[in-house]
């Protein structure tokens, strides 16, 4: 039985350690950022993502904060109804992840 109890204990704290290093961020938080010019501008960030998948739409768009850094996380829906999920650095507008959505 302490055995299931330290892993039950471990899991809630693995998880409580995980939700307090990432968190999103509110419309007003993130055009404070950006007006500071701290993070790139929104149209930056997308026009990025669409020249990764041209022609595509934009179909969701958040900003977080993980680990100290801003992410721009954005999906893409392309002509060929395939959905795409990327994950930008809101400061340096890197590409940090590109992956069909499945």
């Amino acid at each position: 039985m302490k055995t299931l109890t330290a892993l039950f204990t471990a899991s809630i704290l693995t998880l409580t350690t995980s939700i307090a290093h990432a968190r999103d961020l509110g419309p007003d938080e993130a055009l404070r950022l950006r007006d500071a010019g701290t993070i790139v501008s929104f149209e930056k960030l997308n026009a990025t993502a669409l020249a990764k998948h041209p022609g595509s739409t934009v179909t969701e768009t958040e900003l977080e904060e993980e680990y100290g850094k801003y992410i721009y996380q954005i999906e893409l829906r392309d002509p060929q109804g395939i959905d795409w999920d990327l994950e930008l650095d809101a400061v340096s507008g890197q590409v940090l992840k590109d992956h069909q959505d499945s």
